[in-house]
């Protein structure tokens, strides 16, 4: 017996294998199709498809033989993969020099192979994919073909499990920087509220208390002061609810009355009883997560009462459904959105440019939480305005949806 050498690039060849993560794992119905189907089409009794690895054939796939590795040493595709040919042929071991004594011909009678190296995308041979006989034979050249073309649809395989690896990698990656900007977000927002807030209240005590006494370039400085803490404010509650979605996300469907969500609406939004409110739609009753879909219909009647200017405040809420989602939209009189923004509304930090009411401008945080929600509920959101007569805002969430 003649045992098989090393390949000279051996090392890196070794470092290919096991960037695939395929050594020791289990057996897996898309390998063992293709064995099957190769010991029907060459009419034998063994496939197999193996890697090499150091001292050792691990068998990814074995039709036809109880053992999923041998030694390397006694390999016969250790011979293949050192082998120039596209296939090797071993017609009768008994009768080759490498193979005679071999533990294999003469413990399990391998007297046939025929092998096709696996090769990756970087010309390294893996492994191989191969069958044997416990008889002398030849393979019509039908079934060479389908031998080598086999092959390369084993390494296909390979290669999109490596591209699953890298991308399971990458979601892993992601994750761990969202859940860090996460942590950095609520420590620097708790960090920053407190100081922020005596910011506000020390500003607001200040001006009471020497109204008369500060002139009108003093009184303008304590104005922009103030008005600079309101928008840092802004930002910082903006943020916390935008890293905080997952924790509303995760919490269960419920059973919603729509007159209830018209009511509680009004409750949070209506402060100074100013907005005239119709609901309009076919449903009565919805089963959603009440928490996502408030924050979201709060964030929107919430923006069409501040941008709205006009001596009177419309807002029209329809909720209505299909078999598979529920339909909402909501719809104002008021200032508009410049066409221009319309396109990157939703966008992190992305703000139309013009001042509310109350002489605010947006954070641009708002109506990004409103599209992470709903995209996390299954479902989309547009809009469509026109200047000076108002905006809509409809969406929809797929019925029984759950992000987990």
């Amino acid at each position: 017996m003649i045992s098989p050498e090393l390949p000279d690039n051996e090392y890196q060849r070794q470092l290919a294998v096991n960037k695939y993560q395929l050594l020791d794992t289990l057996p897996e119905e898309s390998y063992d199709n293709i064995t099957a189907l190769m010991a029907y089409i060459c009419e034998v009794p063994i496939s197999l498809v193996s890697l090499l690895d150091r001292d050792r054939n691990f068998l990814k796939s074995h039709h036809g033989v109880p053992f999923n590795e041998s030694p390397r040493n006694i390999s016969f595709c250790g011979h293949a993969i050192n082998s120039d040919d596209v296939i090797t042929i071993i017609e009768d071991s008994r009768e080759d020099i490498r193979f005679h004594d071999n533990p294999l011909v003469i413990d399990f009678q391998a007297i046939f192979y025929a092998g096709v190296p696996v090769v990756n995308t970087d010309g390294y041979k893996l492994g191989t994919l191969c069958v044997y006989d416990t008889k002398p034979r030849r393979l019509t050249e039908d079934q060479k073909n389908a031998l080598i073309v086999m092959a390369k649809q084993v390494a296909h395989l390979f290669e999109q499990r490596f591209q699953n690896i890298k991308l399971i990698q990458l979601q892993e990656n992601l994750k761990k920087r969202n859940d860090n900007l996460k942590k950095f977000a609520r420590v620097v927002s708790h960090d920053l509220k407190s100081p922020l807030s005596n910011i506000i209240s020390l500003t607001e005590l200040l001006e009471s208390k020497n109204q008369d006494a500060l002139d009108e370039d003093s009184q303008q400085y304590l104005e922009y002061l103030k008005t600079s803490s309101y928008t840092l404010k802004n930002y910082i509650d903006g943020l916390l609810k935008f890293y905080n979605n997952d924790e509303i996300l995760s919490k269960q469907n419920e059973a919603i009355l729509v007159d209830d969500i018209l009511t509680e609406l009004k409750q949070i939004t209506n402060l100074d009883h100013t907005v005239s409110f119709h609901l309009e739609g076919n449903s009565t009753e919805i089963k959603t997560n009440k928490s996502a879909l408030m924050q979201v219909l709060v964030n929107l009647v919430t923006n069409s009462i501040k941008y709205n200017k006009k001596p009177k405040t419309e807002i029209t809420i329809s909720i209505s459904e299909t078999e598979t989602e529920y339909l909402f939209s909501v719809a104002d009189n008021g200032d508009g959105i410049p066409n221009k923004f319309i396109a990157k509304i939703f966008n992190l930090f992305s703000i139309a440019g013009s001042e509310d009411k109350y002489g605010n401008i947006g954070t641009g945080i708002g109506l990004a939480t409103v599209k992470n929600i709903i995209d996390n509920l299954g479902g989309e959101i547009i809009v469509s305005s026109e200047m000076g007569q108002g905006s809509t805002f409809s969406f929809s969430i797929l019925k029984n949806y759950s992000p987990n």
